[in-house]
C-alpha cells in the first residue's frame, strides 16, 4: 500500500527530479499530512523504540541533579530558563523536576519551557506534566526561548533532524539522492559531482567507491545557536545521542519500526528515519559559536561516574527479587555495552558559556 508521504514524495521526483536524502527524510518525519511524528505514537514498549527516560526514572533523575549542580556552581542564577528540546512524552522533564524538589530555591528560580513542534507530542506532554511542581511553557523553537541563563537538555534530538549523503563514484564525490529505478520503486541514486569540496573532511580523497560521508547542517546550525546563547548569557548544555565522537565515512541512515529495522524506503512515513550524530561536528559549531565545549564521553561513563549503580541499589532495596531485577536490567541497558544496551553507542557533550569544572566532564 502507498503511502501519502511516498505519493507526494513520487510526485515531488517527478516534477523536479531525485530529491536530497535530507528532503526526504524531513517529508518522511515532519510532513503535516503523514509524516512519521504527525501520525505515529513511536515512544515506548508499544510504539517503535524506546528511548532512555521511558527505560527506567533513574537517566531522569540524574540528568536533574545535575543540572541542579551546574545551576549552583554558575552561582544560582534566578531566573533562568530550563529548557528541553524534542521532549517526546515529557517523561524526562517531569523525572528530572521531581529530582530538582530537593532544591526549592532551583524551581523557584526556574522558567520551564519544552521546544516542540508537534502539537500531537505538545498535548501528550502536557497530560505528562499535569502535576509538575512548577509551571511549564511550550514554544517551537529555540529563538522563542525568552533571555536569561539556559539550563537545556536534549536527549535523542539531533539523530532525527536530517542529513545530507556524499557518496563517492568513479566521477567523485556526488550527492546522494532519492529517485525512482527502472523497476519503479524509489532508491538512492547519485547526483552530479560535487562542487564544493569544503564540505568533505579530511582523508575523503581516499576513499573506496561506494563511501558514505554525512554531513548534517542543520544539526550544526542548532548546535551553534546553542553555543552563542550560552556564550551571551551564560548556562549549561547537555546533549545526548546515539553517535560518534569523531567525523569519518559511513552510511548510518536507518529505519525502525515496532523495534525492528527495515528498509528507509519501506512505506515512507510509517517508520522512524535516523541516523548517527556526529560528535566531533556538533562541538565545531558551538565552539565556532562561543561556547566552552567539554570532551565528550559515553552516556555509560556519564550515568555510572554520577552515581547510576548507587541509585540503583537505593531503589531496589526493599523491593522483591523480581522488581530488583528490573532495576538491575535498566541500569545494564542505560549503560552497559552488550546488544541493545546504551552505554557505549550513546554519547553525551557538555557545552556551557564560560570555562566550568563540572563532572563528570572536569
Amino acid at each position: 500500500m502507498t503511502t501519502a508521504v511516498e505519493t507526494k514524495i513520487r510526485r515531488l521526483i517527478e516534477a523536479a527530479g531525485p530529491l536530497p536524502v535530507s528532503d526526504y527524510m524531513a517529508l518522511c518525519l515532519f510532513d503535516p499530512d503523514g509524516g512519521y511524528y504527525a501520525t505515529s505514537e513511536p515512544f515506548g514498549h508499544a510504539g517503535d523504540f524506546v528511548t532512555a527516560p521511558e527505560i527506567s526514572q533513574m537517566f531522569g533523575e540524574i540528568l536533574g541533579a545535575w543540572l541542579v549542580h551546574a545551576w549552583r556552581e554558575l552561582g544560582r542564577p534566578a531566573p533562568f530558563v530550563l529548557a528541553e528540546m524534542g521532549p517526546g512524552r515529557g517523561t524526562l522533564m517531569r523525572d528530572m523536576l521531581r529530582t530538582a524538589r530537593l532544591d526549592g530555591d532551583f524551581l523557584a528560580a526556574a522558567r520551564v519551557h519544552l521546544v516542540e513542534t508537534s502539537d500531537r507530542l505538545a498535548a501528550i506532554q502536557r497530560a505528562t506534566l499535569a502535576d509538575a511542581p512548577v509551571e511549564c511553557a511550550w514554544c517551537g523553537d529555540l529563538d522563542a526561548l525568552p533571555g536569561g541563563p539556559l539550563f537545556f537538555v536534549a536527549n535523542e534530538l539531533f539523530d532525527a533532524v536530517p542529513v545530507r549523503q556524499f557518496v563517492r563514484t568513479v566521477e567523485g564525490w556526488c550527492e546522494r539522492r532519492v529517485g525512482i529505478g527502472d523497476d519503479g520503486a524509489l532508491c538512492f541514486i547519485a547526483g552530479p559531482p560535487l562542487g564544493d569540496a569544503a564540505l568533505l573532511p579530511p582523508g575523503a580523497e581516499n576513499q573506496p567507491e561506494g563511501a558514505v560521508f554525512e554531513y548534517a547542517p542543520a544539526r550544526e546550525a542548532i548546535a551553534a545557536q546553542l553555543g552563542d546563547r550560552l556564550a551571551r548569557f551564560g548556562g549549561a548544555a547537555l546533549l545526548i545521542d546515539y553517535g560518534h565522537l569523531r567525523s569519518g565515512f559511513a552510511d548510518t541512515l536507518q529505519a525502525v519500526r515496532a523495534h525492528e529495522y527495515v528498509s528507509v524506503f519501506k512505506a515512507p512515513g510509517s517508520a522512524d528515519l535516523t541516523s548517527h550524530v556526529d560528535f566531533e561536528a556538533l562541538a565545531k559549531a558551538a565552539t565556532a559559536a562561543g561556547a566552552v565545549v567539554h570532551p565528550a564521553m559515553t552516556q555509560g561513563d556519564f550515568l555510572l561516574a554520577l552515581g547510576l549503580a548507587e541509585r540503583a541499589g537505593a531503589l531496589g532495596r526493599g523491593k522483591d527479587l523480581s522488581e530488583q531485577e528490573a532495576i538491575r536490567a535498566a541500569a545494564e541497558r542505560l549503560a552497559g555495552t552488550g546488544k541493545d544496551a546504551m552505554g557505549d553507542l550513546f554519547k553525551v557533550l557538555c557545552l556551557t558559556g564560560k570555562p566550568l569544572a563540572l563532572p563528570p566532564f572536569a
